[in-house]
């Protein structure tokens, strides 16, 4: 079997205070992360116990997982089991980087998350020359917040142009075409996170072949639907695999909008779904964000993750 699993513990703790986060500056208490650490080691018991499948990981804590020692030791070891296809991250890449040296590096890969109110333009950059000399495959991105457009530009000129520079829309904030067009100047698929897509009725690919994972082993379709359809560790979630549209009205999070059947991202991200990396950024059709109406409720951006 081949499969997308969307990993995410009770680790909640981060040592960031992004203003657009309620995760920002919590701590984690001795017992929760005990927890978290013993769910974690879980849950990798388990992939290691799957030879047969195809399994791709992407661990999407609600903190920063990789100032944890136990996250860093698990991505290295999960990267070289041999059924496993892809393993990434959401980081802000705080941590030191050595540790991927234990990594296969055609199996890992980062998404990190730029954030210039916490860390230094310099101090950010150096850690991404780090991954470049030690050939880890990594995209960069910011949240689309204009005191930050600047840093943006700077940093999107600082990277290697094979790097790709993502934009998240900023929660809550409405763009207008000018402002848009700015954060698509350093981002030609930022339209795709501009706008939340209409998503009652069609069809996702979460629920068949992507499933979301909690630290208890509960399986759901996504982050974002949140009826359990079975538990990883006993197996039920098996049978309840099969195609699903979507229940919501609409889908407003990368990590979930990606898996729509109806947008073309697993064309334009082949290769690179997990770790927010597009095949290319040309100017060809599959590159394009929609402009659909019908993909572009007209109300404002509700809060996305």
């Amino acid at each position: 079997m081949e499969l997308t699993i969307l990993y995410r513990g009770p680790l909640a703790s981060c040592d960031y205070d992004c203003p657009y986060c309620p995760f920002a500056k919590r701590r984690d208490t001795r017992e929760q992360l005990t927890a978290d650490r013993e769910a974690l080691a879980r849950f990798a018991g388990w992939v290691g116990d799957q030879p047969e499948d195809r399994l791709s990981l992407l661990f999407t804590p609600w903190g920063e997982a990789l100032t944890r020692s136990w996250y860093r030791r698990t991505l290295a070891e999960l990267s070289r089991l041999p059924q496993v296809r892809r393993v990434a991250v959401q980081t802000n890449l705080s941590h030191r980087t050595a540790w991927v040296e234990q990594a296969d590096p055609e199996t890992l890969a980062l998404w990190t998350t730029y954030h210039p109110g916490q860390v230094g333009h310099d101090r950010f950059l150096a850690k991404t020359r780090e991954l470049d000399a030690r050939s880890v495959r990594y995209s960069v991105g910011v949240v689309g917040d204009p005191a930050h457009l600047d840093a943006a530009r700077r940093m999107r000129a600082a990277l290697p142009g094979q790097v790709y520079l993502w934009v998240n829309a900023e929660e809550g904030r409405s763009y207008t075409d000018a402002e848009a067009a700015e954060w698509t100047a350093l981002d030609p698929l930022f339209g795709y996170s501009r706008h939340p897509h209409a998503s009652a009725g069609r069809r996702c690919r979460t629920g068949e072949s992507v499933v979301s994972v909690d630290g208890e082993g509960t399986v759901r379709r996504c982050h974002f639907v949140k009826t359990p359809i079975g538990n990883l560790y006993d197996g039920s979630y098996r049978a309840a695999l099969r195609p699903r549209t979507c229940p919501l009205a609409v889908c407003d999070c990368h990590i979930g909008y990606v898996h729509l059947e109806s947008l073309p991202l697993y064309d334009v991200f082949a290769g690179g779904v997990l770790e927010r990396i597009p095949q290319a950024l040309s100017a060809g059709a599959a590159a394009r964000p929609p402009r659909a109406s019908s993909d572009r409720p007209g109300s404002p951006r509700p809060p996305a993750t």
